[in-house]
C-alpha cells in the first residue's frame, strides 16, 4: 500500500499500528451525535436527472475524480471562497455529500427545506464546536461523505493568497475514524463565478476547476516518515504517559496533519 507521497506501508504494520492507537481512544474519540442523518430524496434526483442535463452546459472541469471513493467514510476538504463551493463539492463527487450548516440557513422555510432535502445537518452556534464535531462523526460513523472546509470561514481576503491557515477538527475527525479517506480538492475559480458582496446571482459562464489530490487515511499518514512518523511501540509509550502529555502530542500532530493538508491544497493549485 502506498501513501500519497509515495511511501509504502506494509499492511501488517498498518494493523499493529491500529491496535496501538487505539489504545489512545479516550484521549481522541467523538461521539456521535444521535440524530440520525436525512433522508435526501430530492437529492437523489437531482443527481440523476438534472447533473446529466448541465454538466455539459457548465465550464466545470474536475481532474482527480478518481481520487474521491464512491463508498465509504471519506472526508472531502476544500478550499472555502463563495457561496457555491458546496456545490462545487458535491459536483464533484458523484456521491452524497453531507455539510454542516449554520442553523440559520434553517430559518427560512424554502432554504430550510432545500438544505434538508440535500443533506445538510444543522448545527447550532451556541452549542459551539462539540455539538458541530458530533454532528460531522455521524456523517463518517455511517460511512458516508462529509464536506468540510478546514478554514472553519469562507476567506474574505481581497489579494492572493486567499487560502487561510487551517483548524484541526478536520486532524480530529481523521483521527477518530483512522480508516477515513482524507481527500484535499481545491477550489479555482469559485469567487469570480459568484463572490459574495458583489453577485447576486452566479456568473455560470464562469470557469471553475475542482483539483482533486490523492487521498490519505489517518493510519497511512500517521505511520508515514514524511507524516506523524510514529510506530506502534511509539504510541503505546505514550498511551503511558501522563494526560496532559498526551494531550499535548496529539494536538501537535493535529496540527501538523492540518498545515500539511492546507500545503496540500495550495500545492493543487487553491489560490
Amino acid at each position: 500500500m502506498k501513501t500519497k507521497d509515495g511511501s509504502t506501508v506494509i499492511v501488517s504494520d498498518l494493523r499493529d499500528l491500529e491496535n496501538a492507537w487505539l489504545a489512545l481512544q479516550p484521549h481522541w474519540m467523538i461521539q456521535p451525535s444521535p440524530k440520525p442523518l436525512p433522508s435526501t430524496p430530492v437529492y437523489t434526483a437531482l443527481r440523476m436527472f438534472l447533473s446529466p442535463i448541465l454538466r455539459p452546459l457548465l465550464r466545470w472541469r474536475i481532474r482527480g475524480a478518481e481520487h474521491i471513493p464512491r463508498q465509504g467514510a471519506t472526508i472531502l476538504a476544500a478550499n472555502h471562497l463563495s457561496h457555491i463551493d458546496p456545490i462545487a463539492v458535491i459536483a464533484a463527487a458523484r456521491r452524497t455529500t453531507h455539510y454542516l450548516a449554520k442553523d440559520g440557513h434553517f430559518s427560512n422555510p424554502l432554504t430550510s427545506f432545500l438544505m434538508r432535502a440535500t443533506g445538510q445537518i444543522e448545527t447550532h452556534r451556541e452549542a459551539g464546536g462539540s455539538d458541530a464535531l458530533a454532528s460531522a462523526a455521524t456523517i463518517l460513523d455511517q460511512g458516508c461523505a462529509l464536506g468540510i472546509f478546514p478554514e472553519g470561514t469562507r476567506s474574505k481576503r481581497t489579494e492572493p493568497p486567499f487560502l487561510l491557515p487551517g483548524k484541526t477538527g478536520v486532524a480530529r475527525l481523521a483521527a477518530a475514524y483512522p480508516h477515513a479517506v482524507v481527500v484535499p480538492l481545491a477550489l479555482v475559480g469559485t469567487r469570480e463565478v459568484m463572490q459574495p458582496q458583489h453577485h447576486k446571482f452566479p456568473r455560470l459562464w464562469r470557469r471553475i476547476d475542482v483539483n482533486a489530490a490523492r487521498g490519505v487515511t489517518w493510519l497511512e499518514w500517521l505511520s508515514s516518515e514524511h507524516g506523524g512518523n510514529q510506530s506502534p511501540s511509539s504510541l503505546l509509550a505514550l498511551s503511558e504517559c501522563e494526560e496532559h502529555e498526551v494531550r499535548a502530542e496529539l494536538s501537535r500532530l493535529y496540527r501538523q496533519f492540518t498545515d500539511q493538508l492546507m500545503g496540500t491544497l495550495a500545492a493543487s493549485g487553491a489560490p
